[in-house]
């Protein structure tokens, strides 16, 4: 499901693709507004499905697992810590509790608050499946 949600840096939110342009990505905001615009090749955008956060034991974990850990912790509703008015310390309560094992040297606490923020926007959008189907069954197998 997070193939095609995007991050594009410098710009605030979430973007999900809509369509291929000539040179360019047409994408639509991940909000109420659902305003359309291209992403060009200039912009750097990633697709939230090959984020990884590092973890304590030299491994890395799928952004879609912490989304995961964060949805069961939280019954799939949105997380009520305000991502940039919150205190240093809440944040990083709040992710040790979803992730335990993080790296403490290489995740700052904006990459929290990034998470933190990108989860309550796909929550706000109807969006609460991160995990693709097919992964779900490999996973079990």
């Amino acid at each position: 499901m997070l193939k095609t949600i995007l991050a594009i840096s410098g710009k605030p939110g979430l973007y999900k693709l809509i369509s291929r342009g000539n040179k360019s990505l047409i994408v639509e905001t991940v909000d109420a507004q659902k305003k359309r615009m291209p992403a060009f090749g200039a912009d750097k955008v990633v697709s939230l499905h090959d984020i990884s956060i590092y973890t304590d034991d030299d491994n890395e974990v799928s952004l879609e697992s912490v989304f995961e850990s964060i949805k069961k912790e939280y019954d799939s509703k949105v997380v009520d810590l305000h991502p940039k008015k919150a205190a240093q310390d809440d944040i990083i309560a709040f992710f040790t509790k979803v992730l335990p094992n993080y790296d403490t040297d290489r995740v700052r606490v904006s990459d929290m608050r990034k998470v933190l923020s990108w989860y309550n926007i796909l929550v706000e959008d109807g969006i609460t499946e991160f995990v693709a189907k097919e992964e779900e069954a490999t996973e079990e197998a």
